[in-house]
C-alpha cells in the first residue's frame, strides 16, 4: 500500500478547501484569498515543470516579504522541488555561492536586484525576474497543475543556509516532516491559531522563524498573514491597528522599537506576542507588556531545529528571562564538553533531539556528524536547566569571553546594561588582551534625548557584577549592525583595547 503524501503543500490545499474565500496573505490593500493562493501556486508548479525542474531539484527563492513569496514557496514544494530561501540583500558573490553550493536549477528574484541576476549569471543558473507586482505575465500563461508531487516525510523540503558566523554558510536540510510537525505543534499548542486570527508578517520569510511561525502556521490555520517587507515600528503599529492583528511574531529589537514608537495606535486586538531569534532583555519584556497590555512568550530555536525547540507555553506559569520548556515531541539536555549531562543549575551546551532536528547539512557529512554525533544536535548555545525544568540561555558558545581564565557570559552583562534608563541597545563582546587573554567590551546605543557617558555606564555595571565581569571598554555608537531578522551582528563589530 503506498504511503500517504507528506508534501508540506497539503497545509495550503487543505485550508483552501475549507476557507476558499478567506484572506490568506495581505500586503496593504492587496489581498490573496486562499483559493487564489492555491491556484497561483499550482500555476507556479506548472511554470517550474515547463522549465525542466524535477522533484528533488533545488530552486532559489530570493524575495522580500511579498505575496509572491508565498505563491512561489508553495509552488516549488507542490512541484516536488526543494526551496532554497535567500536574503534579497545578498551581494552577487554571495548569491553565486548559494546557487553553486545548492546546485540550484533555477532562481526567482526581483527584477530590480542586480546582485541577484549577476550572481545567477556567474553561477550559470537560469533565473526568473519577478515583477514588482509579484506576478505580471510570469504565471498567467501557465495553466494550473493541481496535482501535488508525492514526497516522503524524510524528503528535503527546504535548505536554509546558516549565517556562517564560523565559516562559509552551510545549508540545513529541513524535511517535509520537520516543517509539517513543527508547524502543527507551534500552531496548536503555542499560538492556538484559528482561521479568525491575523498574524503579523514582519519577520523575513526567507528565515526559518518568519517562514514557519509566520507563514506556515498562518496557512495551516487558515489565518491571514499581513506582510511588512521591511520592518518599521511606526508602520507596524499602523498595520496592527488597521488589520486588527492578533498574533505578533517578532525579535527583541522589534519589541524595543515598538516601545520607542508607541503612541496612539490601537493595539487592543493583540492576543499573543512571541519573541525569538535572540534573548529578549527582561527590562524590555516588562516595559512592552506594561505599554501594550499583551504578554510576550519567549521561545528558542535555530534553523537546524525547524526552528522551534523550546517555549514559554501559554496557560503555564511563565518565567521571564527563560525560554520555557521543550515543545511537544522534543527533548533538550545540557551537556559538558565530554557530552555528559550536567546537573540542574550548571551551565553547559544545549543539545536537542526530536522531530524538529534537521536531516543534516547539505553535502557536508563531516559537519553533520560533528553537529549530531549521537542523535542529539549540539546547538552551540550555553544554557542552564532550572530545577523546575525551564531552560535559560546564558550565551552563545562562541561568544563566551574568557578573561583571566574566568568565564564571562555577554548576555548577563547586556541584561545589566539594559537596566540603565539611557540604554536602547547593547552588545557585549571580548577583545584580545595581552595579559588577560580577553577583555570585556560593551558597545551601546542610547535612547533619544539621553546623554549618559561611557564612564557612567561602566560604573553602573561595575556596581552590579563581579569585578572581573564589568566592561573596561564602553563605546557609544549611533547604531549597531543587524541581520535581516533584527539580530545584532557582533561579528561585524570591531574593537581593540585602548
Amino acid at each position: 500500500m503506498p504511503s500517504p503524501n507528506a508534501n508540506l503543500t497539503a497545509i495550503l490545499v487543505d485550508s483552501a478547501a475549507r476557507h476558499p474565500d478567506r484572506p490568506a496573505v495581505r500586503l496593504d490593500s492587496a489581498t490573496l484569498r486562499y483559493a487564489e493562493l492555491d491556484e497561483a501556486s499550482a500555476r507556479a508548479a506548472s511554470l517550474l515543470r515547463s522549465a525542466g525542474v524535477h522533484a528533488g531539484d533545488r530552486v532559489g527563492l530570493m524575495l522580500p516579504n511579498l505575496p509572491a513569496f508565498a505563491v512561489l514557496y508553495y509552488g516549488i514544494l507542490r512541484a516536488g522541488a526543494v526551496v532554497v530561501p535567500m536574503n534579497p540583500l545578498l551581494k552577487a558573490r554571495e548569491v553565486e555561492y548559494h546557487l553553486r553550493d545548492s546546485a540550484a536549477s533555477l532562481l526567482f528574484a526581483p527584477h530590480e536586484v542586480d546582485g541577484a541576476l549577476r550572481g545567477a549569471e556567474s553561477a550559470g543558473t537560469p533565473h526568473f525576474a519577478v515583477p514588482a507586482d509579484g506576478f505580471g505575465g510570469l504565471l498567467a500563461s501557465h495553466d494550473p497543475e493541481w496535482d501535488v508531487a508525492s514526497r516522503k516525510p524524510s524528503d528535503t523540503a527546504v535548505i536554509l543556509y546558516t549565517s556562517g558566523t564560523t565559516g562559509r554558510p552551510k545549508g540545513a536540510e529541513l524535511t517535509h516532516d520537520n516543517l509539517a510537525r513543527n508547524t502543527e505543534v507551534t500552531r496548536t499548542t503555542l499560538l492556538h491559531l484559528t482561521e479568525t486570527d491575523v498574524v503579523f508578517g514582519g519577520l523575513p520569510l526567507f528565515h526559518a522563524f518568519g517562514q514557519v511561525v509566520g507563514l506556515n502556521c498562518a496557512v495551516a490555520a487558515g489565518a491571514c498573514l499581513t506582510l511588512l517587507p521591511r520592518f518599521d515600528a511606526a508602520k507596524a503599529l499602523k498595520i496592527i491597528e488597521r488589520d486588527r492583528v492578533t498574533a505578533f511574531i517578532g525579535v527583541p529589537t522589534m519589541y524595543g522599537a515598538l516601545l520607542a514608537a508607541a503612541g496612539h495606535a490601537d493595539t487592543a486586538s493583540l492576543r499573543v506576542c512571541v519573541s525569538g531569534g535572540a534573548a529578549l532583555p527582561v527590562e524590555i519584556l516588562h516595559a512592552f507588556e506594561a505599554a501594550f497590555g499583551c504578554a510576550v512568550l519567549e521561545g528558542y530555536g535555530l534553523s537546524e531545529t525547524s526552528p522551534v525547540a523550546c517555549f514559554n507555553h501559554p496557560g503555564r506559569p511563565r518565567r521571564p528571562g527563560t525560554i520555557g520548556t521543550p515543545i511537544l515531541g522534543v527533548e533538550m539536555r545540557v551537556l559538558d564538553p565530554d557530552g555528559s549531562e550536567v546537573a540542574d543549575g550548571t551551565a553547559g551546551e544545549i543539545a536537542v533531539r526530536g522531530h524538529n532536528v534537521m536531516k543534516g547539512y547539505w553535502r557536508r557529512p563531516e559537519a553533520t556528524a560533528e553537529a549530531i554525533p549521537d542523535g542529539w544536535l549540539r546547538t552551540g548555545d550555553i544554557g542552564i536547566r532550572d530545577p523546575d525544568g525551564c531552560f535559560r540561555i546564558v550565551d552563545r558558545k562562541k561568544d563566551l569571553i574568557i578573561r583571566g581564565g574566568l568565564n564571562v557570559y555577554p548576555r548577563e552583562i547586556e541584561e545589566v546594561l539594559y537596566e540603565h534608563p539611557a540604554v536602547a541597545e547593547a552588545a557585549v563582546l571580548g577583545v584580545p588582551h595581552p595579559t588577560h587573554g580577553e577583555e570585556v567590551a560593551a558597545v551601546v546605543t542610547l535612547k533619544p534625548g539621553s546623554d549618559a557617558g561611557a564612564d557612567a555606564l561602566r560604573e553602573f555595571v561595575k556596581f552590579r557584577v563581579a569585578a572581573y565581569k564589568y566592561p573596561r571598554m564602553v563605546r557609544i555608537v549611533d547604531a549597531l549592525p543587524k541581520s535581516a531578522t533584527g539580530k545584532i551582528l557582533k561579528r561585524e563589530i570591531t574593537l581593540s583595547p585602548n
